[in-house]
């Protein structure tokens, strides 16, 4: 979401790519702006392809690509 790399600790709530995604525009500013369109993002977990559906937890990676990263 604008940058290369950025750690987060998740909530215990947070138990999916959907709830996270939920949770992340929660927090505003440059998040609340890159998922405005999250139907649309592009989401890996663990460098694998994955849904809104995908279970998380604190210590898989998650990459998010947004529509503006080309196509």
């Amino acid at each position: 979401m604008g940058c290369d790399e950025e750690i987060v600790t998740l909530p215990a709530e947070v138990k999916n790519v959907g709830m996270l995604l939920d949770w992340l525009a929660l927090q505003g500013g440059k998040y609340e702006r890159a998922l405005e369109f999250d139907a649309v993002v592009m989401i890996f977990v663990n460098r694998r392809f994955a849904d809104r559906n995908h279970v998380v937890t604190d210590q898989d990676e998650v990459f998010l690509v947004p529509p503006i990263a080309g196509g």
